[in-house]
């Protein structure tokens, strides 16, 4: 029991250490200076053409989704006649 409780302790060591040896390199001061840059671009547009895909996808859908919003209610005010 005893000899097993020291080999999972020795596993546990060696996963630990080895993952700190897997570092990855530090970009966050790239960003920092890329969202941080005066060039006339809203924030949420920064990030390049996956972000301006993903705020026409987002406004379209919007846009889209009000407008089906609006007809179902007008076709809820104006209920068919029935014979």
């Amino acid at each position: 029991m005893l000899r097993n409780l020291l080999a999972l302790r020795q596993i546990a060591q060696r996963t630990i250490s080895t993952a700190s040896r897997r570092q990855f390199e530090n970009k966050v001061p790239e960003k920092q200076k890329l969202f941080q840059e005066d060039n006339g671009i809203p924030v949420h547009l920064k990030g390049g053409v996956a972000d301006a895909l993903l705020y026409r996808a987002t406004m379209v859908l919007t846009v889209g989704g009000t407008a089906y919003a609006i007809y179902q209610l007008a076709m809820a005010s104006f209920p068919k006649k029935q014979d």
